[in-house]
C-alpha cells in the first residue's frame, strides 16, 4: 500500500483530512507569467514542499493548470505544492536564458515564502513533467553549472546567508521527472516536437554548444542528487530512449537514481492524481522526504 503521510513516523492522519487551503497567487518576480500558486496541507507544518512544473516543450502552449490536480493532491496527503508558472517561449522574455532563469528564481523563492509559510526547506523535492521534468532535474544540476554561464548561481540569498557572497542555488532532497526530456542534445538529434530544444536555447547543439553544456542535466551527471524518472511504455510525446539512456549514463557514474518503467502508461497519465503511475510517484516522494528514523 502507498502512504498518504511524508513522515513515516507521524501520528497526523492525512486520510480524512479536509480540503487544502489554497493560498493567493503569489508572484516570484516583475513579469506578468512569474508567479506560483502555492498549496498548503492542514497543520502546523514545517511541510515537506514540492515545486511543480508543467510542460509542453516549453512553448506557450500549457500551464500551471495542467498540474493543478497534482498540487491538490499533494496538499490533501501533507505536502506544501508550489506549482509555479513561467515565461516559456511565444511569451515575451521566453526561450534562452528567461524559461530556466524563471524556474531557478520561482525555486529559489522558496527562501523567501518560508519566512511567511511553513515550508521545510529541507525537504524540498521538484517534480516535472515532460518539459517540466527536464527544468525539474535541471534544478539538481544547478551547482555543476559553469560560473560563467548566465545559467549560473542565485539571485536570492540564504535569510542566514552573508549578503556579500555569491548566492548559491536552494539545495534540493530530490528531483523527479515524469516523462521528462532529460537530454537536450539527445533532443536535438531526434528532433523532438519539430526542433522545441532549438528554440528553447536559441541554436541547434553544434550551434550554442555552451548553452546545451549549462541546461542539460545529461550532459553535467554526476548530479548528486537522488532522481527519480517515471515514463510510460505508451508515451508518444517523449520516446521512452531519453529516460532509459539518461538512467543509464547516471547509473554508469554511480549517481543515486531510481527508473520506473511503466507497461502501457501514456504521456499524460503519469499526471493524473488518480492513476497507479501517481500513486508510484508518491510513493517514491515519501522515500525521498523521510525523515531518519531516531
Amino acid at each position: 500500500m502507498y502512504s498518504l503521510n511524508p513522515d513515516e513516523n507521524s501520528d497526523e492522519q492525512t486520510t480524512n483530512t479536509p480540503s487544502p487551503l489554497k493560498t493567493k497567487r503569489i508572484a516570484y518576480g516583475p513579469e506578468p507569467l512569474q508567479f506560483g500558486d502555492l498549496y498548503l496541507p492542514n497543520g502546523p507544518g514545517p511541510h515537506p514542499t514540492v515545486i511543480l512544473i508543467h510542460g509542453g516543450y516549453w512553448r506557450a502552449r500549457y500551464g500551471l493548470d495542467l498540474m493543478t490536480g497534482l498540487a491538490e493532491d499533494l496538499a490533501i496527503r501533507g505536502y506544501a505544492a508550489w506549482n509555479i508558472e513561467y515565461r516559456c517561449v511565444g511569451n515575451p522574455g521566453g526561450g534562452w536564458p528567461g524559461t530556466i532563469l524563471d524556474v531557478a528564481l520561482a525555486t529559489d523563492y522558496l527562501r523567501i515564502l518560508a519566512a511567511t509559510y511553513p515550508l521545510d526547506l529541507q525537504r524540498v523535492v521538484p517534480i516535472g513533467h515532460s518539459a517540466g521534468g527536464h527544468l525539474a532535474v535541471w534544478l539538481a544540476a544547478r551547482p555543476h553549472i559553469a560560473k560563467n554561464s548566465p545559467l549560473a548561481g542565485s539571485s536570492i540569498a540564504p535569510r542566514e546567508g552573508n549578503d556579500e557572497e555569491i548566492a548559491t542555488p536552494l539545495a534540493l532532497a530530490g528531483a523527479i521527472s515524469l516523462a521528462g526530456v532529460l537530454d537536450l542534445e539527445m533532443a536535438w538529434r531526434l528532433h523532438l516536437s519539430n526542433d522545441a530544444v532549438v528554440d528553447l536555447l536559441g541554436g541547434g547543439f553544434m550551434e550554442v554548444p555552451e548553452r546545451y553544456a549549462a541546461a542539460s542535466p545529461a550532459a553535467m551527471l554526476p548530479l548528486g542528487v537522488p532522481q527519480l524518472l517515471i515514463h510510460g511504455t505508451n508515451d508518444d510525446s517523449v520516446p521512452l530512449q531519453v529516460s532509459q539512456a539518461y538512467a543509464e549514463a547516471a547509473q554508469a557514474v554511480n549517481d543515486p537514481l531510481t527508473y520506473i518503467e511503466l507497461e502501457g502508461v501514456d504521456h499524460f497519465e503519469v499526471i493524473d492524481p488518480k492513476s497507479t503511475a501517481w500513486a508510484i510517484t508518491i510513493e517514491e516522494l515519501r522515500k525521498l522526504v523521510a525523515k531518519p528514523k531516531r
